[in-house]
């Protein structure tokens, strides 16, 4: 069995009365026996122990600790959503001062939060290309606190050089954090040098589009440091995951594994269809032509394959609309943001979840209008989809 299948196996908690999955606690607030441990807690002293859901929840603690194990870190924190993941961890690290270096393709809403909001706190960013580690290299200055990347691109799936980029940090003191909501399981970054790793529990790991949640995987100093009562961004902010939110995240987390084996298997049924067909612009991590394709097999646990994430430029804007409307009309997926789903769901990041980023920024970082972002699903026949696809892509974009 993978180790890493085995580590999110051998999280067992067990409920009340012996049960074999945990209990969902709802309380708001925990008791305390002795009334100086909780004075001891308000004054930083004590850890541990459960104070008030916005601090600390037995059901969430129980679904981190699985995040922790899949992620090989010692600890980890679930939170209301990605970007609330983002949030924290970032601002916990820089508190308001130094410099970030950026990958510059990355997801529209933390481009937003660099850009629009930590900027303004005086916070200096700095948005270099991924592929390139001597960018991020060149970038360090006396005051670099952190670089933030993704473990494949959003929306563009590139894969830069973790391995690089994460002995560049520690070789400068600097923290490196990822966001590996495209790849779980398929890309373990802590080790690979990451300090913090981060997911949009949204997406794969929730796997059925009905919930948002975030969560924070790093080391134990951290993550308390994350949930001080006076300093702490995750307690003082209170982006707070609901026990049964957590519930049903550490319940589907033993078959991600499963998920992500169909999601990919189906992916490249997809590919390979529209390669056969000649159909151009296709980008995909599992395709041997994908620009940093040894740098993928360099990177990736192919146990799990590819993942579902792949790309299709369809020339323009409207063309690659139009495809997806057909696409939705004859049942192949659903137009819609986010990822992870059973079925595919389709969109065009350049209008929609990039759409932060300025068309000129787009356009530098070779963000094409015309793109087409397909996650695939694997419910249904992926051969009988994929002929879907094919016959919709003829019909707009070859008319």
């Amino acid at each position: 069995m993978n180790k890493i299948i085995q580590a999110i196996r051998d999280v067992q908690i067990f409920g009340e009365e012996g049960g074999v999955v945990p209990v969902i606690d709802h309380a708001s607030a925990s008791t305390f026996l002795n009334p100086d441990d909780m004075e001891r807690v308000f004054r930083g002293e004590l850890q541990g122990c459960y104070l008030y859901s916005r601090h600390t929840n037995p059901t969430v603690i129980a679904f981190s600790k699985k995040m922790a194990a899949m992620e090989n870190t010692e600890a980890a924190f679930g939170v209301a959503s990605g970007m609330a993941a983002i949030t924290c961890a970032v601002e916990q690290i820089m508190q308001n001062e130094g410099h970030i270096i950026s990958s510059n393709t990355i997801y529209g809403g933390t481009y937003a939060l660099f850009e629009n909001i930590l900027k303004k706190r005086g916070i200096e960013i700095t948005f270099v290309d991924p592929m390139d580690v001597s960018a991020f290299e060149k970038a360090i200055k006396s005051n670099t606190k952190m670089i933030y990347t993704e473990s494949m691109s959003n929306p563009l799936l590139g894969v830069g050089d973790l391995e690089a980029i994460g002995k560049l940090c520690k070789k400068n003191n600097i923290k490196l954090v990822v966001d590996n909501t495209f790849t779980p399981l398929m890309v373990t970054p802590s080790n690979l040098g990451a300090d913090v790793v981060i997911h949009s529990c949204t997406k794969y790991i929730s796997g059925a589009s009905d919930m948002i949640a975030g969560v924070i995987c790093s080391s134990s100093k951290f993550i308390n440091e994350l949930i001080d009562v006076n300093h702490g961004h995750a307690m003082i902010y209170g982006p707070v995951m609901d026990p049964r939110v957590a519930y049903e995240l550490y319940s589907r987390l033993d078959h991600l594994h499963v998920r992500l084996q169909g999601h990919s298997s189906a992916a490249e049924i997809l590919v390979k269809k529209l390669k056969d067909e000649g159909i151009k612009g296709v980008t995909y991590a599992g395709s041997s032509d994908h620009p940093q394709f040894k740098v993928i097999k360099k990177l990736f646990n192919t146990d799990f394959g590819y993942g579902g994430m792949v790309t299709i430029d369809c020339g323009t804007l409207e063309n690659a609309s139009r495809l997806a409307a057909k696409l939705q009309d004859n049942k192949f997926g659903l137009f819609a943001v986010s990822l992870g789903y059973s079925r595919t769901l389709m969109s065009c990041p350049s209008a929609s979840t990039s759409s932060e980023i300025p068309l000129k920024d787009q356009e530098k970082i070779g963000l094409k209008r015309g793109l087409l972002r397909l996650s695939v699903g694997y419910s249904g026949d992926s051969n009988h989809l994929a002929e879907k696809f094919v016959a919709a892509y003829r019909e707009v974009i070859s008319s």
